[in-house]
């Protein structure tokens, strides 16, 4: 029992509880957009590609990872240099067998294409072409072409076009 006359001591109360700040996600969770700025640092005797880096807003460089990479590889499906030289086999021949170059494809099924693709390839292989789908070939063209691009795009513009 309490006693008379004293007054009970007030119970102590606990300041409310102050939300915790959440703390910004680490780096290393971050998944990071397909970076638009890329280095790639290259071979240029050999054409080797050495790395591959994407480039945040800051300038900061950074390995890609997974999910860039694959990114980057659904984006550049078919536009191989490769898959360009045989799309300009098969153009070649389409024009020397006296194919319309207007005319519309009627679309394959995957089957088909993979087909198409085989024969191409087999074909372009018993030809002059086959030695521009080597990889030495195509690596070291593929450096020159990324030298040309970047050279045209630092020169001054004039009235004409670029020559290639």
């Amino acid at each position: 029992m309490a006693r008379i006359g004293k007054r009970a001591a007030p119970k102590p109360t606990k300041p409310p509880a102050a939300k915790p700040i959440p703390k910004p996600p680490s780096r290393a969770s971050v998944q990071p957009a397909a970076p638009t700025l890329m280095t790639v640092t290259l071979d240029t005797g050999t054409g080797r590609v050495i790395k591959v880096e994407g480039v945040d807003a800051g300038g900061a460089r950074h390995e890609l990872s997974e999910a860039e990479r694959a990114r980057l590889s659904k984006a550049a499906a078919g536009g191989t240099l490769e898959g360009i030289v045989e799309q300009a086999f098969e153009a070649g021949m389409a024009c020397a067998l006296g194919e319309d170059a207007g005319e519309k494809k009627i679309p394959e099924s995957e089957e088909d294409a993979d087909l198409c693709r085989v024969l191409l390839r087999s074909l372009i292989g018993r030809s002059a072409a086959k030695r521009l789908v080597q990889r030495d070939v195509l690596s070291r063209g593929l450096v020159g072409t990324l030298i040309e691009q970047a050279a045209a795009s630092r020169a001054p513009k004039s009235g004409g076009s670029a020559a290639h």
